[in-house]
Parts: structure tokens; sequence; C-alpha cells
């Protein structure tokens, strides 16, 4: 299940996504976490899923790697799920044994809320999976460069998103490396109720936190040794430039932000009239 986690993950292919500009896909990433959001009806989340599968098909990433990192969130969307189907209230009830109360607004709800964060995350991944770290972070610093103006730290708020990101592979190949370890040393990971499972993720945890400290000592001791000073004055090996097919993007992902805002506007209109 480790190895199961893709947010953070580069996938290494050649394809019109991937050739985007990174500003361009952090806002792309933003509209469609927004518009989960905002539309709350079945045709809006309908488009939502047909602009995340064109998405999918145009970065060239296979399906099963894109939703295998679902399978590691698997158990909290269901706890997610089971939590506002049991404490939402509503008039028209389903089902009922004793203080147990499932509506169908309840319903509703969880179902919206597991289809929201599914296409959340899915939608996270295909840009962390698409975009380098580094170009992630030079994206960011150019996108929010104006906020140097009110001397806001932006390149080092891009740096440490990027090395946060890039620490993310990193650290599970570590996790899995020493969970394998304890393992064949006797450790168990697997029996025993809730208590003793949390008990045994502590031959796990230590070890981890002790060379994640380490690492992230001798990525400061390198940064100093190369007098690193943060972004005054540094220029760009490749610097960013707006090509045809980013303003192509552009104006898919407006035509995609007005076609959820039309639909939810129509829906709401049509309901209204019938009812």
């Amino acid at each position: 299940m480790i190895r199961d986690i893709t947010i953070g993950q580069y996938y290494q292919v050649d394809s019109i996504i991937h050739r985007l500009d990174p500003r361009v896909k952090l806002l792309a990433t933003l509209i469609y976490v927004v518009s989960l959001f905002v539309t709350n009806s079945p045709v809006g989340y309908a488009i939502a899923i047909l602009f995340l599968v064109g998405c999918i098909a145009l970065s060239k990433v296979p399906a099963k790697y894109v939703l295998k990192g679902l399978k590691s969130l698997v158990y909290i969307l269901i706890f997610s799920a089971t939590f506002i189907l049991l404490f939402t209230g509503g008039e028209h009830i389903v089902f009922k044994y004793g203080i147990i109360k499932i509506s169908r607004e309840g319903i509703y709800n969880a179902i919206e809320m597991v289809v929201r964060l599914t296409l959340l995350l899915i939608g996270s991944s295909v840009m962390t999976l698409t975009t380098k770290p580094t170009d992630m972070a030079d994206g960011l610093e150019k996108a929010f460069g104006f906020l140097k103006v009110i001397k806001v730290p932006v390149h080092e708020m891009a740096m440490m998103i990027s090395i946060a990101f890039r620490f993310i592979p990193i650290l599970v190949e570590e996790t899995d490396k020493i969970m394998k370890a304890q393992i064949a040393r006797g450790a168990d990971f697997e029996s025993g109720g809730l208590i003793k499972k949390a008990k045994g993720l502590i031959p796990l945890l230590v070890p981890l936190i002790i060379s994640s400290i380490k690492r992230a000592l001798d990525l400061a001791t390198a940064m100093e040794a190369r007098c690193y000073n943060g972004g005054e004055g540094r220029t760009k090996m490749k610097p960013l430039k707006y090509k045809k097919c980013d303003f192509v993007a552009y104006g898919v992902q407006v035509g995609y932000f007005v076609m959820i805002i039309v639909t939810n506007i129509v829906v709401k209109l049509v309901i209204k009239n019938v009812m």
C-alpha cells in the first residue's frame, strides 16, 4: 500500500500535458478544485469527470497508475462517507434501527462527498504526475511573483513546496525499506486490534523520523556549502515562456468553468420550475 501513493511522483512520458507551462497546470488544478465545490448536480459532476478523463488521456499516463493512488485512501473515504451517512439529518428516512437513522439526504451527501474527494485527489495527482518538482517551483514563483512587492518570500515558499513534493517518493521508498527490514526482524504490522497496530508502528516511525531529520540536515548543509541565500539575484537556466498551446489550454479552462457555472444555473432553474 505504501507504493500505491502517487501524489508527488513524476511520470516521465512525452505528452501535450507534460509540455504545458507549469503555471497553466497550476491554474487548471485550482479551477478544477473550485469547480468541484461549485457544482452540486449530477450533470456538473459528469462534465467534471469527462474533463478529467480527457486530461488523463492527453497526459498519456496509464489510468491504472493514476487510480492506484486511491488505494491508500480507501479507508479514509469509507470512514468519511459512513460518518456523513449516519449523522446527516433529513426528512426522508429510508432506514431506521434504534438510534441509527439513514436519510435520503444523508445518502446523497455521502455519495457527493466521495465523488468530490475522488475527483479532487485524481486531479491533483495528474498535476504532480505531469510536472517536475523544479518546474512546479518555478511556476509557483512566477505565478505569485507579484507578492514580492509586499515582501512575501515567494522564492523561499516555492522552494519549500518543491522540496516537500520531491521528498514524498523518497520517504515512501524509505518507509517501504524500513517496513521490510522490521518485518524480517519479527515486527508485526497487520495482526491485532487498533491499539496493537498503533503500537506496532513505533518501530517504523522512529527510524523514519530520524532518517527524515538526517536528510533535512544533509540538504541544509549542501545548500549552505553552495552559498544558497534565497532567490535574490538568481537567474533561471530555462526561463518560463508561454507557447501557443498554453493559451489554448487557458481557453479550454475558461470554457470548462463557464460550462460548469451555466450547468448549475440551468439545473437550478429546471428544479425550481418543476417544484
